[in-house]
C-alpha cells in the first residue's frame, strides 16, 4: 500500500511563521483544514499547533474539529445548502452566506437550537464564483440583519479560486471600502473584514495589503510554504510538509511505442506516437498506485528529478527510469513532493495510509 507522510516538525514551522506575520500585522487569521479531509490524526496535529479558529466546507470534518477541541470556532467555508442547515448551525459557529433565503433557514434553525449563528457575507470581486454583487450589499444587509439569532459578523471574499483572478491592493480597498459603507449607513459594526488567503499573504509580505482587511484565511501556504503570486516557496517556510511513497511492483525494459492497433484507454486518453521512438526501448518501473488512489499524475512530483511519469491506470503508475542515477529494484520506495490538488485527493482516498512524522 502506497502510505501519505506528514512532517509536524515541518507543519510547525510553517505555522510559526504564519502566526508571526499576521502578530505583526495586528491581524486574525484561521487554517483552512479541508485539505486534510478529516483525517483525525492530522486534524489533531492542527488543534495541537494552537490555533483558535479552524475553517472547512465539509460539516462532517467541522464535527470532528468541534469534537476534539470545542473551544475552537468553526467557520464553513461556502453558502450552505438546504439540507445542510441543521448540521451547519450545530457544528459551525460561523458560515458564510450569499442568499438571503438561506439565512432565513439559518435563523429558523439557530432559533430552534438556542444559538447564535455568525455569518460572513460574501461579495464577488471579479473571480465569478460565490459572492453577492457589491451594488446589492446595501439591500442585502439591509434585509438580513434584523433576523432572530443571527449574527452579522463580517464581509469577505475569495479570488483565484475558480477564474484565476489575482488579488490586488485596488480590490482589497474596495472590500474594505465596502465595511466603511455598512457601518456609516446602519450604525453597526462590522469586525471582520476577511479578504486574505494564501493568494493574498505575499501582499502582505511586501507591505501592499491595506490596512482594512484584518482576517486571514490559511490553507494551502500553511501546508506547501508558498507564494502562489510568484510560484516560488516563501522564505523562512517549507516548501513540503507531506510526501507520498509508493513501491516498485515491477522493473522491465520495454518498447518505448505500444505494439498493436491503438484505440482511447479507460481515462479517455489517446496516446500519441513520436515517431523517433520506433524501435527503442526504455527502462521503467511501475508502483503499486494509480487513479483509483486518487493519485493524479499531473500533480505528484518526483523527488528524483530525473524520474518521468509515463501515465497512470486505475491501479498502477508507469515511471521511466533511463535518465536515473540510481539504480532501483522492484521493492524499493518512489518518493514524491505534491502539489496542492494531488495532496487533497490523495488524502481523500481511503487506499493510501497516512503517517504521522
Amino acid at each position: 500500500m502506497a502510505f501519505l507522510e506528514l512532517y509536524s516538525d515541518k507543519l510547525s514551522q510553517n505555522f510559526n511563521f504564519l502566526n508571526t506575520q499576521f502578530q505583526q500585522a495586528n491581524i486574525e487569521w484561521a487554517i483552512v483544514s479541508k485539505l486534510l479531509c478529516g483525517n483525525e490524526m492530522y486534524l489533531k496535529e492542527l488543534v495541537g499547533l494552537g490555533i483558535r479558529e479552524i475553517c472547512d466546507s465539509r460539516v462532517s470534518n467541522l464535527k470532528k474539529i468541534k469534537q476534539l477541541a470545542p473551544e475552537v470556532q468553526t467557520v464553513y467555508i461556502k453558502p450552505p445548502s438546504k439540507r445542510n442547515i441543521r448540521q451547519v448551525v450545530k457544528y459551525a459557529d460561523v458560515s458564510f452566506n450569499t442568499e438571503y433565503k438561506t439565512i432565513c433557514w439559518l435563523s429558523e434553525e439557530a432559533t430552534r437550537q438556542k444559538k447564535l449563528h455568525k455569518i460572513i457575507i460574501m461579495i464577488e470581486l471579479g473571480d465569478l464564483r460565490e459572492g453577492i454583487m457589491g451594488d446589492d450589499l446595501i439591500n442585502f444587509y439591509d434585509s438580513i440583519f434584523r433576523l432572530p439569532n443571527i449574527k452579522i459578523s463580517g464581509i469577505g471574499t475569495n479570488l483565484n479560486c475558480l477564474n484565476g483572478v489575482l488579488p490586488s491592493t485596488d480590490k482589497l480597498i474596495q472590500l474594505s471600502l465596502y465595511k466603511q459603507l455598512i457601518e456609516a449607513r446602519f450604525q453597526r459594526e462590522i469586525p471582520w473584514v476577511t479578504g486574505g488567503t494564501s493568494v493574498v499573504l505575499p501582499l502582505l509580505l511586501k507591505k501592499q495589503l491595506p490596512k482594512g482587511i484584518n482576517h486571514f484565511r490559511m490553507g494551502e501556504t500553511l501546508f506547501f510554504g508558498n507564494d502562489l503570486l510568484e510560484n516560488k516557496t516563501i522564505e523562512g517556510m517549507s516548501s513540503y510538509t507531506m510526501k507520498l511513497f509508493a513501491e516498485i511492483i515491477e522493473i522491465q525494459e520495454k518498447p518505448k511505442v505500444p505494439i498493436g492497433v491503438m484505440a482511447v484507454n479507460p481515462s479517455g486518453e489517446m496516446f500519441e506516437v513520436c515517431q523517433d521512438d520506433y524501435g527503442k526501448t526504455a527502462k521503467r518501473a511501475i508502483i503499486d498506485i494509480g487513479v483509483l488512489d486518487v493519485a493524479q499524475p499531473d500533480f505528484l512530483l518526483p523527488e528524483d528529478k530525473n524520474l518521468k511519469i509515463v501515465g497512470a491506470s486505475s491501479d498502477m503508475i508507469v515511471i521511466d527510469l533511463e535518465n536515473s542515477e540510481k539504480e532501483y529494484k522492484v521493492g524499493d520506495l518512489i518518493s514524491f513532493d505534491l502539489k496542492y490538488m494531488g495532496a487533497l485527493r490523495l488524502l481523500n482516498s481511503d487506499y493510501v495510509e497516512k503517517i504521522l512524522k
